[in-house]
C-alpha cells in the first residue's frame, strides 16, 4: 500500500532541513532498509531509509530544497500503484506544505532570451517554483514563467527550466547559424594541426583538470561560525606543557584492571575532559557565555567535545560533565562521537556547551591555536605526548610531556586569570591519580 515518507524532525529547534542528495530516482525499485535520501540541518547530516519494499512512485522535492519538517518528501508503494487518492486525502500534501516558501514573484530584472514561437508573453502573476529551478533560471537569464510546470501542484522544477533552455537553444541554432560557425582552415593551420601533438598539456587543459566539491550545509555553518568567531572576539592563546607521567601510569593501571574496574578504553582525552570538568568550576568566567552587557556564568559544566567526521567538525555536548565520573565521561564521549560519525546525532546534543575541548594529540600535533565557539569564552586544545628532557636531582632525565593550548576571549577574561586556570589544570593532570581517588 502506498505511503508517504516525511521529512523527520531532528530536534525541537529544527523547523526545516535541506534535502542533500537523492539515492533513488522516481520509478526505482526499493527494498525495506534501502537508503532513500540524505538531508541536513545546519549542524548535522542524516540518512532516511525506506520503511517498506516496493517502488519510489513520486518525489516532491529536489536536491538543495529547504523542506519543512514533517512535510511529505516522496511516496513509496507497489509498482504502478495509483496514488491519486492518496494525494487527495493527505492532510499534509508536500506541494501545499512548500507553497508558502516557493510562491514568490520572479524579479522583473531578469531578461528572457529567445524563446520558441509558441512562447506567450508571461504575465506578472506569481508562480510556484523550486529554489533550484529559480536559481537556474536566474543564472541562465530566462523567464521561468514561460516554462511548462511538471512538478507536484503545478510547480516549476529544474527539468522544466532545462527544457525551456533546450527549446531556446534549438530556436537559435538554425542551419544558417550553424553554417556560420564553420571555419576555413588555412594551409598553415592545417600543417600545424597535422603535426605531432606535444606531450605537455596545454595551460587550458591543465587549468581544467580539477573537481569541484560543493560545500555541504555543515561546512557552510562551520565557515560562518569560525569566521564570525575570529572577526567578533578578542582571542589570545596560552601554551603550557605538563609532565604526563602520572596520566600514563594511571592508564596502564586501568588497562590492567579494566574488567574489574569497568573502565575499558579510557583515553588521555577522557582524562583531560574529566580534569577540565573539575577545575573549570573554580574559574567561572571561562565556563560562561559572553554578551555585550555581561557574562552568563554557569553553575554546571556543559562540556563540548570536538569530533572529526567525514561530514565535518561536530561538537556534541556532555551536559553536567562535572557530575559524571570518569567511566561515565568516557562512555558518553564514545557514544556521542559514534553518533556524530554515523550522522544520527540529535541537533539538540550539538548545542548548549559552556566550554570546549579539542584534541589533536592523536595526529601528532604539539601545539596549535584552537578557535573559540561563540558565545563560549574559551576552548582548550590537547596536544600530543612527546619525550623531553628536564633536570631531576641535578641530572638530565627524559619525561613524557604534553602541551595544552588555551584560547580565551580577552573581552571576558584577562591573561592572568586564564593562566591560573591553565596552571590549575596542569597541577590536576600531573597528580591525576590522587585527585581521581579523592573525587
Amino acid at each position: 500500500m502506498a505511503a508517504f515518507v516525511i521529512m523527520p524532525r531532528q530536534g525541537q529547534s529544527v523547523e526545516s532541513c535541506v534535502l542533500g542528495k537523492w539515492h533513488k530516482v522516481k520509478g526505482d525499485a526499493v527494498t525495506e532498509g534501502d537508503l532513500l535520501f540524505t538531508y541536513e540541518t545546519d549542524k548535522s547530516t542524516f540518512d532516511e531509509y525506506a520503511g517498506q519494499s516496493g517502488a519510489l512512485l513520486d518525489i516532491f522535492f529536489e536536491e538543495g530544497d529547504d523542506v519543512p519538517c514533517l512535510a511529505n518528501v516522496c511516496v513509496l508503494g507497489a509498482p504502478g500503484e495509483d496514488i491519486s487518492q492518496l494525494m487527495q486525502t493527505s492532510p499534509a500534501d508536500a506541494a501545499k506544505t512548500a507553497e508558502a516558501a516557493i510562491n514568490t514573484p520572479i524579479s522583473t530584472d531578469v531578461k528572457p532570451t529567445a524563446l520558441p514561437d509558441t512562447h506567450t508573453e508571461p504575465s506578472a502573476e506569481k508562480i510556484k517554483i523550486s529554489p533550484r529551478a529559480k536559481n537556474l533560471a536566474y543564472r541562465a537569464g530566462v523567464d521561468p514563467r514561460a516554462a511548462t510546470p511538471t512538478g507536484p501542484g503545478g510547480r516549476v522544477i529544474t527539468r522544466d527550466v532545462e527544457a525551456l533552455l533546450n527549446a531556446a537553444s534549438e530556436t537559435r541554432d538554425t542551419p544558417d547559424d550553424l553554417s556560420l560557425q564553420k571555419t576555413v582552415e588555412t594551409p598553415a593551420a592545417a600543417q600545424k594541426t597535422a603535426g605531432p601533438q606535444p606531450d605537455k598539456p596545454s595551460p587550458e587543459a591543465a587549468a581544467a583538470a580539477f573537481t569541484f566539491a560543493k560545500h555541504s550545509n555543515i561546512r557552510k555553518t562551520i565557515a560562518r561560525s569560525m569566521h564570525a568567531s575570529l572577526q567578533n572576539t578578542a582571542q589570545l592563546t596560552l601554551n603550557a606543557a605538563l609532565d604526563a607521567s602520572d596520566i600514563i601510569n594511571f592508564r596502564k593501571n586501568i588497562k590492567a584492571k579494566s574488567e574489574a574496574l569497568g573502565l575499558p578504553g579510557v583515553t588521555v582525552g577522557d582524562i583531560a575532559l574529566f580534569a577540565v570538568s573539575r577545575v573549570l568550576l573554580g574559574h567561572p568566567p571561562l565556563n560562561a557565555h559572553y554578551a555585550d552587557d555581561g557574562l552568563k556564568l554557569f553553575s554546571d559544566v556543559h562540556l563540548g567535545v570536538a569530533v572529526d567526521t567525514d561530514r565535518g567538525l561536530m561538537v556534541p555536548t556532555l551536559f553536567n560533565a562535572n557530575r559524571m565520573n570518569l567511566k561515565q565521561i568516557s562512555a558518553e564521549t564514545r557514544r556521542a562521537a559514534a553518533a556524530c560519525k554515523a550522522g544520527d546525532i540529535s541537533p539538540d546534543e550539538l548545542t548548549g556547551g559552556t566550554f570546549t575541548v579539542t584534541n589533536l594529540g592523536a595526529l601528532g600535533v604539539e601545539g596549535f591555536t584552537p578557535v573559540i565557539n561563540p558565545p563560549q569564552t574559551a576552548i582548550l586544545g590537547v596536544c600530543a605526548i612527546t619525550e623531553r628532557i628536564k633536570t631531576i636531582d641535578g641530572q638530565l632525565k627524559p619525561y613524557p610531556a604534553m602541551n595544552l593550548s588555551l584560547t580565551f576571549d580577552h573581552r571576558a577574561v584577562d591573561g592572568a586569570p586564564a593562566a591560573r586556570f591553565l596552571a590549575g589544570l596542569i597541577q590536576y593532570l600531573e597528580n591525576f591519580s590522587l585527585y581521581a581517588a579523592l573525587d
